[in-house]
């Protein structure tokens, strides 16, 4: 089991906490984080471009002059995608772009990124995120405390109002519970701080 220090938020050295090899020690597999930043991307999607074809723009249907003798060439229709305001040939349709990847894959690219943030020295484990007050201001000087000057992905349990709501208004840095964790945020980030509870919540949602 890989050992890592636990820090307060003046960044003093408070314990050790024992991680689990098959999250935080686990093989880095880069190819899972392709299939499932590209899964989540997908499913961010909106879905909503459309355009009308040509039976269902407004106009008449009637032949818009005779077929033969006018020198002009054969067209049936005003409404047909060659003219302005006819309809557009093979147009874009709502749809859902949303799709899930296999369990193990998802499971696999989430502990291939925590692992990587271990292996590399990016992940920060504190006792807690007691921050006293609702202040943006005092989160900015825990982060300095802790040596955290890149952008940072916060991680505690989802009852902590005062970080939540302190880091919103920090553009290079984010706040998620354990369940919200995934792998887009976590590769866009430079730094994973951990609190002990949230460490032990992802650890037992990896394992599960």
């Amino acid at each position: 089991m890989p050992k890592m220090d636990v820090f307060n938020l003046k960044r003093e050295k408070v314990g050790e906490i024992d991680l689990s090899d098959d999250v935080f020690g686990a093989e880095v597999k880069e190819q899972l984080f392709y299939e499932v930043v590209k899964a989540q991307l997908a499913s961010r999607r909106q879905g909503t471009a459309s355009a009308k074809e040509r039976a269902a723009v407004s106009g008449s249907s009637k032949k818009i002059y005779k077929q033969k003798g006018t020198g002009r060439a054969r067209h049936g229709s005003i409404r047909a995608p060659i003219f302005a305001g006819g309809g557009q040939a093979h147009p874009p349709r709502p749809r859902d772009w949303a799709y899930r990847p296999p369990q193990k894959v998802r499971t696999g690219a989430l502990k291939s990124a925590l692992s990587l943030f271990a292996k590399q020295g990016r992940l920060i484990v504190v006792d807690k995120f007691d921050l006293g007050e609702t202040k943006t201001k005092r989160l900015i000087g825990v982060l300095d405390a802790l040596k955290v000057d890149r952008k940072a992905l916060l991680v505690d349990g989802v009852g902590n109002e005062q970080l939540k709501l302190s880091i919103r208004n920090l553009e290079n840095h984010q706040y998620l519970p354990p369940e919200g964790v995934n792998v887009y945020d976590l590769l866009r980030h430079d730094t994973l701080v951990l609190s002990t509870d949230a460490a032990k919540a992802l650890e037992a949602r990896c394992l599960r």
